[in-house]
């Protein structure tokens, strides 16, 4: 959403943002609703893009984890750095033969890069996430049986 409004907007969306995760999912969905409303008038490109992601950016938080467990999925960060070993890795190969030598060659970088991965924060409720897709799961069967 940033990229699609000028920069003397950046900080203002920001803390609009942040004051919406720190609410309730549905009271914040109203509230970045309102805002995308509010930026439809200048700028409708940017109030798509907060549209388009915004049933997304509340999941984590409707599953009721704790805290620390909820501000590392809420990131990008695991998936960013894993990309970036894989970029590290590759970076001097100028030449890819064909897809299956750049596919070979991503499968064995992230599986180089996975050596360094730490454990992320919160790991020990992640029996709590576990608990919460599996009845989103069985939810989900039921309704296709039903």
């Amino acid at each position: 959403m940033l990229g699609h409004l000028p920069k003397g907007q950046h900080d203002h969306a920001r803390s609009t943002l942040r004051a919406a995760w720190k609410l309730e999912a549905d009271e914040g969905m109203r509230k970045l609703e309102q805002y995308a409303s509010w930026l439809e008038r200048e700028w409708p490109s940017a109030a798509t893009s907060l549209r388009e992601g915004l049933s997304e950016m509340f999941t984590v938080d409707r599953l009721g984890l704790l805290l620390p467990l909820r501000r590392c999925l809420t990131t990008t960060n695991i998936i960013d750095s894993s990309h970036a070993g894989v970029r590290q890795h590759t970076r001097r190969v100028s030449r890819w033969r064909n897809g299956a030598m750049a596919v070979r060659w991503a499968a064995t970088t992230f599986r180089e890069t996975e050596k360094n991965f730490r454990r992320i924060t919160g790991c020990q409720h992640l029996w709590m996430l576990k608990a919460h897709l599996d009845e989103e799961d069985a939810l989900a069967e039921l309704q296709k049986v039903g």
